[in-house]
């Protein structure tokens, strides 16, 4: 395909699967592919944003990064999506909690994502989009976290564009039920849907913005493997 390799990924079209698993930390993505890929092959490693394809359980599938915020993840996705041919992304990652029934290590499954980015403005909507997974992975998801008896929640997350706010309003999301703070996923579902394609995010609890609870990033790049136990059990 003459759109690759791209600005941003160093992959021929062909070395990326149908299904990616994404995480905004690059070391994440090696963990990933040590833990759960054989035969792991590395595509990418421009600006450090590391990919791998390899196979699961005999299914061929890629993991990479996207880095941190809807921008780079939605360069990243684009490409994915719209020139490497990829139909499903599945995106694995920390939120803040902003709801009382989930705490450090639970997982909050994105049903949909409220935002405060203009992300959006692009599509040149008469209206506001709500961006939405895609139900046949939530399915699958809520399935696999019950046989694996972790805990989560299922229902609206905030992507926010900005991470030290000095207005957050976190009072009036939790209002609306949202159930935590993150920085990517309505990008994604946006990216999905205008591509006609797949999408899901799945993070772990990493912080509690109403209790204070907080983890290290060692603690979040190499212990959050629920989500990641989750993620690979949907290819």
């Amino acid at each position: 395909m003459s759109n690759t390799p791209t600005p941003h990924i160093g992959a021929k079209f062909g070395d990326i699967a149908e299904t990616v698993i994404m995480a905004g930390d690059p070391l994440r993505v090696k963990l990933m592919a040590e833990k759960f890929l054989d035969d792991a092959v590395q595509f990418n490693n421009v600006r450090g944003m590391l990919g791998y394809t390899g196979t699961y359980k005999g299914k061929r599938v890629s993991v990479m990064g996207h880095g941190m915020g809807m921008p780079s993840i939605g360069i990243y996705t684009y490409e994915l999506y719209n020139f490497y041919g990829v139909k499903t992304i599945i995106r694995v990652g920390s939120a803040g909690s902003i709801n009382h029934d989930l705490h450090i290590g639970d997982l909050a499954i994105a049903m949909g994502a409220c935002t405060n980015s203009r992300y959006a403005d692009q599509y040149e909507l008469p209206g506001t989009f709500a961006p939405i997974a895609d139900f046949g992975l939530i399915r699958k998801a809520v399935e696999a976290c019950e046989q694996m008896g972790y805990h989560y929640k299922v229902g609206n997350v905030f992507s926010s564009d900005v991470f030290y706010n000095e207005n957050a309003h976190n009072e009036k999301w939790i209002n609306m039920g949202v159930l935590a703070v993150e920085m990517e996923i309505a990008a994604l579902y946006m990216n999905a849907a205008r591509s006609g394609n797949r999408a899901l995010g799945i993070c772990t609890i990493s912080d509690h913005i109403l209790t204070g609870e907080v983890t290290t990033a060692e603690e979040r790049q190499n212990n959050f493997t629920h989500m990641m136990d989750v993620a690979f059990s949907l290819i």
